[in-house]
């Protein structure tokens, strides 16, 4: 019987070991994956405003004159 409880106690510390040491692991890498998925979305938010842009401006723009006339109007 003292052999299981020895044999539960190493498999607990082995696993509280564990959970600390991928815990420390992955709070490490923390700052590294929010920048990287920071600069994915700045990347694909500029393409979707590059893709939208023309469309914008194409709709703010006036329409051009049809007719022409003189550049500067004589005055008599």
């Amino acid at each position: 019987m003292q052999k299981v409880f020895n044999l539960l106690g190493t498999v607990g510390f082995i696993v509280s070991t564990g959970t600390l040491a991928i815990g420390t692991a992955g709070y490490m890498q923390l700052p590294s994956l929010a920048n990287k998925y920071i600069s994915e979305l700045k990347l694909e938010l500029v393409q979707s405003m590059t893709e939208m842009m023309p469309v914008q401006i194409d709709k703010a723009l006036p329409q051009a004159p049809t007719g022409i006339g003189p550049a500067v109007p004589i005055i008599p």
